[in-house]
C-alpha cells in the first residue's frame, strides 16, 4: 500500500520544500495539500468536524505554489490536491496551473476535487452555493477541453472557451482526479462520470460504501480495475491499514499534524513503520 500525507502547510508549519525532501527521503508516496484562500471572520457555516475551526484554516499556503517548490525539490514524490475548489476558480486559469504542474513535475500530480463547506469563502469568490456541485462539473468538462491534444471548444452552463492552443499538456493527457465527498447517489454518478475515483475523508463505512460506488462505476462502463478509493486524512493504526488493504485500497493518505518542523518529522518516524 501506498502511505502518501496531507498537511495544512502555513506561514507558521514547516516548509514545503524541507517537508517534500525528507517525505521522499524516507520512502513517503506522496504529499497532497489542502485550499482555502480565505475564511471570512463572520460565518455562519459550521466547521465539518465540531466545535471551533482550527485556525490553521485562514493560513493555508496557496497549494500549487507549494507544490510546486515541493516538485522542483524531488523526483519520485507524488504531489496532489486534497482538495481544489474547483468552483471558486477561472477553470481556465486552473487548467493551466494543473497542466504545468503536471508537465514540470513528469506527471506527478493528482488532482484532488471537492465542493467545500463554507459557504461565505465561496459567497465571496461569486459562487451561488446551490450551483457548486454542477459548477464544479462543468469547469472539469471546460478544463479536459482545454486538455485535448487538439484544439477542442466547450460550451458549458458556468463557462466557455473557444478551441485553442493551450500547452502544456498534462502527462498522459489529464491528471488522475478524485472527487471528494461523503458518500451517496449523485457523488458516486459524478465520480463514474468524470473522475478517477473517490477521496473519502477519514475512510469509515468503506465496507458498506466501496461495493456501491464499485456498482455505480460499472454500470457507468468504466474499467473495474481503474477505480482508486484513496482513504483521505487518515490517523492511522495497524488494524485501520489492514482493514483498507482488505478492501482493496492501495494507496492511503495520512494527516501530519499543521506544525512546526521538530513536531512534523518525529510524526513522520513514527508513521515510517507503516512503510
Amino acid at each position: 500500500m501506498r502511505i502518501a500525507t496531507t498537511i495544512f502547510l502555513t506561514d507558521q508549519t514547516i516548509t514545503p520544500v524541507r517537508l517534500a525532501r525528507e517525505l521522499e527521503q524516507r520512502g513517503f508516496a506522496g504529499l497532497y495539500l489542502p485550499e482555502h484562500t480565505h475564511i471570512p471572520v463572520e460565518r455562519a457555516s459550521p466547521y465539518p468536524a465540531g466545535g471551533d475551526l482550527p485556525p490553521e484554516y485562514g493560513r493555508t499556503l496557496e497549494p500549487f505554489i507549494a507544490l510546486g517548490q515541493a516538485a522542483a525539490v524531488t523526483e519520485r514524490l507524488g504531489l496532489g490536491t486534497g482538495i481544489t475548489l474547483v468552483a471558486q476558480h477561472d477553470p481556465i486559469d486552473l487548467a493551466k496551473q494543473v497542466a504545468t504542474l503536471d508537465h514540470l513535475s513528469g506527471g506527478r500530480f493528482t488532482l484532488g476535487v471537492g465542493y467545500g463547506w463554507n459557504r461565505e469563502e465561496a459567497a465571496d469568490h461569486g459562487v451561488a452555493w446551490t450551483t457548486r456541485r454542477d459548477r464544479t462539473r462543468d469547469h472539469m468538462a471546460l478544463m479536459r477541453a482545454l486538455w485535448a491534444a487538439e484544439p477542442t471548444a466547450y460550451e458549458g452552463e458556468f463557462g466557455s472557451v473557444r478551441a485553442s492552443f493551450a500547452y502544456p499538456k498534462p502527462a498522459g493527457g489529464a491528471p488522475r482526479t478524485l472527487l471528494g465527498g461523503a458518500a451517496g447517489p449523485k457523488l458516486f454518478a459524478h465520480i463514474a462520470e468524470y473522475a478517477d475515483g473517490w477521496l473519502p475523508i477519514g475512510g469509515r463505512g468503506l465496507t458498506e460504501t466501496i461495493p456501491v460506488l464499485r456498482e455505480t462505476w460499472e454500470k457507468a462502463g468504466r474499467d473495474p480495475e481503474a477505480l482508486h478509493v484513496v482513504p483521505y486524512a487518515v490517523h492511522p493504526s495497524p488494524g485501520k491499514l489492514a482493514h483498507y488493504a482488505e478492501l482493496g485500497v492501495t494507496e492511503v493518505v495520512l494527516q501530519l499534524p499543521p506544525a512546526g518542523e521538530a513536531e512534523v518529522l518525529r510524526t513522520l518516524d513514527d508513521y515510517a513503520r507503516y512503510l
